[in-house]
């Protein structure tokens, strides 16, 4: 059994095709379809259902990939004890980040971390957060900066901010002049513009209004922001953002929430058993002075 052939099993198992694991893990598909083949021979079992579009874990493939992970992780946290140990400056950092976060949080940690630390190399994957969840514990990626709680006993967190909630409105609505509102406040009959299923704050809006005994009216949902505020600005309805998101936006006028409910709270998450390398430590630790400053600097 060869290290790339479960590296090959896994990446198949995360991108659900051999064309896609393929591309994700830069080898030609053949090259890879015939290594999943050999890997399935030498356990004696199939690890795969193939389908017409896709592929599936069989019930011994879907026992095996915990197990691969488990190695392909130790290994990695392995070689970079070594490297760690042998005094080297640098290295990877595989930083996830939540879509309601990476556009407005990253650029400024990341430029000048890079000025700062030129030889350690920030890769970033943005996703939601039950995929950063899955990617933490396969391995793939280092760090998540999410929205917590987060519901998995063996993640380890630190809190970053917090940050109120804004309501979106045109210029023009009736509670423009306003400079703050309660979610009690809106009318029933107002169309809510949100994020679609799957980002973690939709959930936490909808929680907050569930809390204040509002039922929001939802016309539209999108995977992005700036969808939602140019909607808005068209007069197409109402939405709220995190205060991180309040930027200038023409036809748009942002008014902060008073509801306690209203807020969120954002985190650095990775695996409680993860091998914390230098660079990493090195990140954290700018990450950590960065977004104290970028909450004070929002807060004013």
């Amino acid at each position: 059994m060869e290290i790339h052939q479960l590296r090959y099993f896994c990446a198949v198992a995360r991108n659900g095709t051999f064309t896609r694991a393929a591309q994700a893990e830069r080898v030609a598909q053949p090259s890879l379809s015939q290594q999943i083949l050999k890997l399935e021979a030498e356990l004696g079992a199939k690890l795969f259902d193939r389908l017409s579009k896709s592929v599936r874990l069989t019930p011994f493939g879907a026992a095996f990939l915990p197990k691969a992970e488990r190695i392909l992780r130790e290994l990695s946290e392995a070689k970079t004890e070594i490297m760690e140990m042998s005094g080297k400056d640098k290295g990877v950092v595989t930083v996830g980040a939540i879509p309601t976060v990476a556009p407005y949080l990253l650029p400024s940690v990341l430029g000048s971390f890079s000025r700062l630390h030129p030889a350690i190399t920030i890769n970033i994957v943005e996703d939601t957060t039950p995929v950063l969840i899955e990617r933490l514990h396969a391995g793939s990626i280092d760090l998540a900066i999410a929205a917590l709680p987060l519901d998995s006993a063996d993640l380890s967190s630190t809190v970053l901010f917090h940050e109120p909630f804004y309501l979106v409105i045109p210029t023009a609505h009736p509670f423009a002049s306003r400079r703050s509102i309660r979610l009690e406040e809106i009318p029933k009959e107002s169309r809510f513009l949100l994020l679609k299923e799957g980002h973690c704050f939709r959930d936490s809006t909808i929680e907050a209004c569930r809390k204040s005994n509002v039922s929001p009216n939802i016309v539209f949902e999108s995977g992005q922001f700036a969808t939602i505020l140019a909607l808005v600005s068209a007069g197409m309805g109402i939405s709220a953002v995190p205060r991180m998101a309040v930027q200038p936006v023409r036809g748009c006028r942002f008014i902060r929430i008073r509801n306690s409910d209203a807020s969120r709270t954002i985190g650095v998450t990775s695996l409680a058993r993860h091998f914390q390398t230098r660079a990493e430590k090195v990140f954290l630790q700018h990450l950590f002075r960065t977004t104290a400053a970028f909450s004070r600097k929002a807060s004013r």
